[in-house]
């Protein structure tokens, strides 16, 4: 299989070139991912874990579904993309747009779009990328990354400290 390829950007988001994955994370260089909230109908947020294999935060808990956008992929083509790929979650319109996170140290040096939508589950996990999951409410999460922040993926913490 070959290696993904992304848009590296500059720092006002605009396409400068195309790098593949590695070579883009190991020179910290902006590029894009999206970030998919997924709540039901109790208010509770889907959180997933990291599979152990993943080459950045393995097994820590992350947004229900996130990615880093393709060459040429645009952020709402990301979205329908990774939520079907990761959640084997077919959604019938791109989620709501919430913000962006500016791309830094603490994102990885991506630039983030976050979203939300509702779904209740369940879920068809893919698993080269999702460990397993859960339904969790804003006040435990809360709760959780301040006890151990370390259980997170350090973008989810900035999207979470952003959204609350």
């Amino acid at each position: 299989m070959s290696e993904e390829i992304f848009d590296v950007v500059n720092e006002r988001d605009e396409v400068v070139g195309q790098l593949v994955r590695r070579e883009v994370h190991r020179q910290n260089l902006r590029h894009r991912a999206v970030h998919v909230l997924l709540f039901n109908q109790r208010g509770e947020l889907f959180l997933q874990q990291r599979s152990l294999a993943k080459d950045n935060f393995p097994g820590v808990w992350d947004s229900s579904s996130s990615g880093h956008l393709d060459a040429g992929e645009e952020y709402d083509a990301c979205t329908l993309r990774e939520v079907r790929e990761e959640l084997g979650v077919q959604l019938g319109a791109v989620p709501t747009r919430l913000f962006k996170l500016e791309a830094s140290a603490g994102t990885g040096w991506e630039f983030c779009w976050v979203y939300r939508a509702e779904h209740e589950g369940p879920f068809g996990l893919q698993e080269s990328e999702v460990r397993g999951g859960g339904w969790f409410t804003p006040e435990a999460i809360t709760e959780w990354i301040e006890r151990r922040p370390q259980d997170f993926a350090r973008a989810f913490v900035l999207v979470w400290q952003r959204l609350t």
